[in-house]
């Protein structure tokens, strides 16, 4: 099984240095969004934090040997999966940002830990209030 993601837009940042994780940064720059999607950011609005699924596109590729990494914050070795390495299976990352403004197809957001370029993979709204009451989502037939 094959399975292909393709850019819906990319990471724009004047920021030399961006931090390690999104929780930490204060770093401001734009999610510019292919056109042909612009429509679904209509309900996008200033102060909402959204979810970006990225591609570590500067990654080196994994190997083996980065099952067990030492993050240069941390005292101990962890596996992979327990950290936010971009040095992973699939180079997938995830930050949360707030947004600032949004004009067109260009959301103007803080708290970027990505670099200029960054490949967008997909957004999301942050859902922090989920209410278990609500009906499940069936899944597609």
């Amino acid at each position: 099984m094959a399975i292909e993601f393709k850019p819906i837009g990319y990471v724009h940042t004047e920021a030399q240095v961006v931090p390690r994780h999104w929780s930490v940064s204060q770093v401001e720059g734009r999610l510019v969004i292919d056109p042909q999607y612009q429509e679904g950011l209509k309900d996008i609005k200033p102060g909402q934090q959204i979810v970006v699924l990225f591609h570590f596109h500067r990654s080196p590729p994994f190997a083996p040997a980065n099952l067990i990494q030492k993050p240069p914050h941390r005292e101990a070795r962890l596996g992979v999966f327990s950290t936010c390495s971009p040095r992973r299976p699939n180079p997938l990352g995830l930050s949360v940002v707030e947004v600032l403004a949004i004009q067109g197809n260009t959301i103007t957001v803080k708290g970027i830990d990505m670099v200029d370029g960054t490949p967008i993979l997909d957004l999301k709204p942050l859902v922090t209030d989920y209410q278990p009451d609500q009906p499940a989502l069936e899944s597609p037939a």
